[in-house]
């Protein structure tokens, strides 16, 4: 049964099915119902019909007439073109939060890694634990873009980010560079507390690159071994 904290039901249920799809639990080109995940998730269909409306507008799944959904199956392309994208837009909204950062905002920004460090100090972590750390780190970008103050360059990043989130935590799960981008983080966060607009926009614009290469060698490394069993048959 989700429990509501601060957040309503309705967004409860679109966060635990993004959660289910993101980390595999629900993997790409299966098909979903609204009844079978409001019995999974114990609650009616409504608020689920909700979010799957929301992960179709994010493009986590595709929605069937009279069939349910699929989750949507990413590719190579696919990915180059949302990382590509992100690169530049995460670049610009990182020069413009070190430009317009408030002490406020500094200190947000410095919660918010504190909170990251927080979910990485627990013991045998669950998965949930680690896709907490991953939501708070993907936020983070969704915060700087918010400071900078651009709302059309906020919303493009923010569609940018839902789909590149499944890539991500490929990268941090099987690569596991939980530390790394949390490092990364905070060198980003540090270049935007000191209003070093040049520093803070190469920092996180290397910081998109550094996660599609690894991400592309994990995906390139898949491809390649799927290819060799289908010629092997």
């Amino acid at each position: 049964m989700i429990k509501e904290r601060k957040n309503t039901l309705r967004d409860s249920v679109f966060e635990s099915l993004k959660a289910l799809i993101i980390t595999g639990q629900i993997p790409p080109g299966a098909r979903v119902t609204e009844n079978d995940m409001a019995a999974r998730l114990n609650v009616s269909r409504t608020p689920v019909r909700e979010a799957f409306n929301r992960l179709e507008r994010d493009g986590l799944v595709v929605g069937r007439p009279r069939q349910g959904y699929v989750v949507t199956e990413f590719n190579l392309t696919m990915f180059r073109e949302a990382f590509d994208i992100r690169e530049m837009l995460d670049g610009r909204a990182t020069e413009l939060a070190a430009a317009n950062a408030t002490a406020a905002d500094k200190a947000r920004l410095r919660d918010m890694l504190a909170e990251c460090e927080r979910l990485a100090a627990i013991p045998d972590r669950s998965t949930r634990e680690q896709f907490e750390e991953l939501q708070v780190g993907i936020d983070l970008h969704r915060v700087i873009a918010e400071i900078g103050g651009n709302e059309m360059l906020h919303g493009m990043l923010c569609g940018i980010l839902d789909k590149c989130q499944q890539y991500v935590w490929t990268e941090l799960l099987w690569l596991d560079e939980w530390q790394l981008t949390r490092e990364e983080h905070t060198g980003i966060v540090d270049a935007i507390c000191a209003g070093d607009v040049a520093l803070a926009g190469e920092r996180a614009r290397a910081h998109v690159r550094g996660s599609r290469e690894n991400i592309l060698r994990l995906l390139q490394a898949k491809s390649d071994y799927q290819g060799f069993f289908a010629k092997a048959s």
